[in-house]
């Protein structure tokens, strides 16, 4: 009986080292990606806020005018943000528990 229940401890702890050896690979394959496409994303979100800016600076007949509202724009964000900040941060939190988890 002993032996069947130290048997039976060994394989259940087998099975915990497996379960987050497995949950550790697929958050460093998310966390490599997340990585690629962020800095990806920020290239493309780079120039195409310079694009904009001076697509508004054109139709305004002033550049300066054009970051300006681009500027504005992202201020407003920013205020937003800080403004859901707690609803984001729970979200988030949220989703990482519900990962782990599973």
């Amino acid at each position: 009986m002993v032996e069947t229940l130290k048997e039976y401890a060994t394989k259940r702890l087998d099975l915990i080292k497996i379960q987050a050896t497995e949950k550790t690979s697929i958050s460093a394959g998310i966390i490599a990606f997340l990585i690629i496409f962020l800095i990806a994303f920020a290239f493309f979100i780079i120039l195409f806020n310079f694009g904009l800016a001076f697509l508004i600076g054109n139709a305004l007949n002033n550049t300066s005018y054009g970051f300006l509202i681009v500027a504005a724009f992202y201020i407003v964000v920013m205020i937003v943000v800080v403004i859901f900040k707690k609803k984001i941060v729970n979200l988030i939190a949220n989703k990482v528990v519900q990962f782990i988890n599973h």
